[in-house]
């Protein structure tokens, strides 16, 4: 196809391709009449994806044109499903009108939706947010951007590392990311979804921000604090053109920027929030998380700040503890359930405003706008006599819009239809003219009946009748004899062979409006539905920030409710370095659990900054730092938390190095990843840092392993000296409570019980005792002979390191714990069975030897061993 010239091509197609010249990478829909068709590449591309028919129909150039369509009617659906694949599509409508020029219909692109542009309710997950990204680098710095289309939230921040830079984009996961093609470290963002290459030029700082200038109707960029940040404001830009690019139309909605700043936010890099299971679990899937649990929420906007709030917790404490003020009010009035029969019936009024500023809204947007402002009043006298500073801050914005309430309530039927298309939307004694116009196609019959009698009592001609045709449209008819008594009104149009045809002003007038009344009524309809739309965005930058109140109420709502109904309790912000939990529990473990949970104590601080936390698999260790993660996390979105009480000084970051899989895709072994973490950890933690590591250096040999955390837990003891929970299997790491201080060992308790293992679950002092690695071996459903083979080489070990190591010259000084390796190294923390020896010895009375037996029975212990 691209190797044909246009010229060789029909007129139609001709028009196509350069409408396809322009998009090369997106699927273009060409609008025919009822359908739209794709063409040659395209076609096929969309068959396989959409599985539709693929047919050939008539030439061009020679060759036969590959075609696939999809009815206009049902595109929406077609549409949402090559989204969801990441495709972006080309809509390109017919302008012109039939017969009314030569050659094709004339055709034009209207818009362009692409993954990280749609604003449409049926393309959108509900509770999720659909992001935009740019990024750039500027004189070392990184700017990153990011648009939610379908609410207007415009976010702008500059990161000092790529790894930051990595970290943000696992944390918003853009459904699209804008780069420039040129940029050198493309790699290093290539496990992004939606990545765009845009053209250099794109990234302009000049150009940037005078589109920013202009879209905001600004002199300059100081009132949204970027003005120092040049690289956020070029990604910026690039991103706003793409915007404008794709949407073909003003962004009314996009009224301001919004700066993060790092130091503000609760920092958590992609593995922290992959382990913490926030709003996916480990299998990718949305059950078992921290939102499961937690998101009682009872609107699509509500559900979403939720998610944010989990994603970017915060650290200012004067909001922290406004949000604590509002849920605790909140939970002494139990008014959630009040509210959330309200909130449950305010929809979603961000996305519904962002569709109106874009002129995509459909008549029952508006339709749940009106319903949102009729409970505005309800809402709005609820928060009057509250008393917590966030709820009357809320209550500011939470104000009724009576003059919009009215208007809309008066404008629209009850339950309008899914589109404009063919009216009946606006209701009736809403528009004078709209009226008579509905009036005239709905009752045309019913007038022309009582224009006629009208008419034949004023003159007293009994034979005088109307009629119609296309040629003459409406007439008087009058026979050739009656014809002299014609009143002096009437105005002679036709004349017949036996009767004469006449117009009066009246039924002309009603002629023009009868002929067009449908065709009138409905455009009549369309410009009072566009007018309506401008209405609403008049009043858009309060109507947001109404929306904007009403989500975080919710969320508040549902925090109430989380903390009353899992018995939560408030968390005491301290300034004093340190983290104190009492009973704390894991609130996502607690609910699956149809047994009670076990809760355990927690104490960190600047004299106990380090736990080494030692017992068996499935002992609770990793549940165990989990919720202390998560705990500390609830508290800096300002909820509630699952424990008895808890006191939480100043946390800048929460790092977890838990569990690891390979990295295939990038060539990286399993132990690759996990020293990747690692050193991620090492290099960024702070005396504020929770730090959250487990196993470290299981997966190399016992003595590499061995060293490595050895080495890590006395960096971060005593360089980074974070508050550190560090889980091991290797014992020799609990020597270090005895040489360094601000170590201690704690361990999770089990007991063996007619052969089997029972897990406590508790968190007590001190290092563990044992291991039960063969006894979990054997509940996970190890064949019994592997399980006592595992025995006898595990007694084997035991007795040939013990005997090594009493083979070690008396003057050789003790080496250090992580030295142990000069001897074979067993499982220190495995769990003693009784040998064959043991079990031989056990029965011997030594007093009732004789010689002989005696003699003997060393030969067959020896012969034992």
């Amino acid at each position: 196809m691209d190797n044909i010239a246009n010229a060789d091509h029909t007129p139609m197609m001709q028009q196509y391709l350069r409408i396809k010249a322009e998009h090369p990478n997106e699927l273009v829909f060409y609008r025919m009449g009822d359908f739209y068709e794709l063409f040659f590449d395209d076609a096929k591309k969309a068959s396989r994806l959409l599985d539709i028919t693929l047919t050939q129909r008539g030439r061009s150039a020679g060759e036969p044109i590959a075609m696939a369509g999809i009815p206009y009617h049902a595109a929406e659906n077609y549409i949402g499903r090559l989204i969801r694949q990441g495709e972006s599509v080309v809509i390109c409508e017919q302008v012109g009108e039939p017969g009314a020029q030569k050659g094709p219909m004339e055709r034009q692109v209207a818009r362009v939706v692409t993954p990280g542009t749609v604003s449409d309710e049926a393309f959108l997950e509900e509770r999720r947010d659909t992001l935009l990204g740019a990024v750039c680098s500027l004189k070392g710095s990184w700017g990153l951007a990011t648009l939610d289309m379908a609410s207007g939230r415009f976010r702008v921040q500059e990161l000092n590392s790529i790894e930051l830079l990595q970290a943000e984009l696992a944390r918003l996961s853009p459904a699209e990311l804008l780069y420039p093609e040129d940029a050198p470290w493309k790699s290093q963002i290539s496990d992004c979804r939606g990545l765009r290459a845009r053209m250099p030029w794109h990234f302009e700082h000049e150009s940037a921000y005078r589109q920013l200038c202009q879209q905001f109707a600004v002199h300059d960029l100081q009132g949204y604090g970027c003005e120092l940040l040049p690289a956020a404001i070029t990604a910026a830009g690039a991103l706003l053109g793409y915007a404008r690019e794709t949407q073909r139309s003003a962004l009314p909605h996009l009224r301001g920027l919004s700066v993060e700043n790092a130091r503000d936010t609760l920092q958590m890099d992609a593995a922290t929030r992959r382990n913490l299971e926030l709003t996916q679990n480990l299998q990718g899937e949305n059950q078992a998380t921290l939102a499961a649990v937690i998101d009682q929420t009872r609107s699509p906007m509500g559900s979403r700040l939720l998610r944010r709030w989990l994603h970017q917790p915060i650290r200012q404490r004067d909001t922290l503890r406004a949000r604590q003020q509002a849920i605790s009010e909140l939970l002494d009035l139990q008014a959630w359930d009040e509210l959330g029969d309200w909130l449950a019936n305010v929809g979603d009024g961000e996305r519904i405003l962002a569709r109106i500023a874009l002129r995509t809204a459909r008549p029952r947007d508006l339709a749940r706008l009106r319903d949102l402002l009729a409970l505005l009043p309800a809402i709005s006298g609820w928060l009057l006599p509250q008393e917590s500073q966030r709820l009357r801050e809320l209550r500011t914005a939470i104000r009724p819009f009576p003059a919009l309430a009215d208007t809309l309530r008066r404008a629209l039927v009850e339950a309008p239809p899914v589109v404009l298309r063919e009216g009946g939307v606006l209701a009736d004694g809403f528009d004078a003219e709209l009226d008579e116009l509905r009036g005239i196609s709905t009752h045309a019959g019913d007038y022309l009946i009582a224009l006629e009698t009208q008419e034949r009592e004023r003159s007293g001609i009994a034979g005088l009748k109307i009629g119609y045709n296309r040629v003459s449209g409406y007439y008087f008819e009058l026979s050739r004899a009656q014809a002299e008594q014609a009143p002096a009104h009437f105005i002679r149009r036709q004349t017949l062979k036996n009767a004469e045809r006449y117009i009066t002003p009246e039924l002309k007038a009603f002629e023009d409006k009868a002929l067009s009344a449908s065709a009138r009524a409905l455009a009549r309809e369309k410009l009072l539905y566009e007018t309506l739309l401008d209405t609403i965005v008049d009043e858009l930058q309060a109507l947001q920030a109404l929306c904007e109140a009403l989500a975080e109420l919710d969320v508040l709502c549902c925090l109430a409710e989380r903390a009353h109904s899992l018995n939560w309790v408030c968390p005491e912000l301290s300034e004093t370095h340190g983290l104190a939990i009492q009973a704390g529990r894991h609130p996502v473990v607690e609910r699956m659990l149809t047994t009670p949970f076990t809760a355990n104590d927690l104490t960190l601080a600047p004299n106990q900054r380090m736990q080494v936390i030692t017992g068996p698999n499935m002992g609770g260790k990793s549940t165990y730092m989990r919720q202390t993660a998560l705990i500390v996390l609830l508290a800096h979105i300002g909820s509630f938390v699952p424990a008895s009480a808890a006191v939480i000084g100043p946390i800048d970051r929460i790092f977890t190095r838990i569990g690891s899989s390979d990295d295939l895709a990038s060539g990286r072994s399993t132990f690759m990843v996990e020293m990747t973490e690692a050193a991620n950890i090492l290099h960024n933690a702070t005396p504020d840092s929770l730090v959250i590591m487990d196993e470290i250096g299981r997966g190399t040999s016992t003595f590499d392993g061995l060293s490595l955390a050895w080495a890590a837990a006395e960096f971060l003891a005593s360089e980074r000296r974070s508050l550190t929970l560090f889980a091991t299997h290797y014992f020799e790491l609990t020597a270090l409570a005895d040489q360094l201080d601000g170590v201690i060992n704690v361990h999770l308790s089990a007991a063996e019980h007619d052969g089997h293992v029972v897990f406590l679950h508790s968190v007590r002092p001190g290092p563990a005792s044992q291991s039960y690695g063969l006894q979990v071996a054997q509940l996970a459903g190890i064949p019994n002979p592997v399980i006592q083979a595992a025995r006898h080489k595990l007694q084997q070990l035991e007795f040939q390191s013990a005997a090594m190591k009493g083979a070690q010259p008396s003057s050789q000084p003790e080496s250090p714990a992580p030295m142990v390796a000069a001897s074979l190294q067993p499982d220190l923390f495995a769990t003693r069975f009784p040998s064959d020896v043991e079990l031989r010895l056990r029965d011997v009375d030594p007093d009732g030897l004789t010689p002989r037996e005696a003699h003997e029975l060393i030969y067959a212990l020896k012969q034992l061993l």
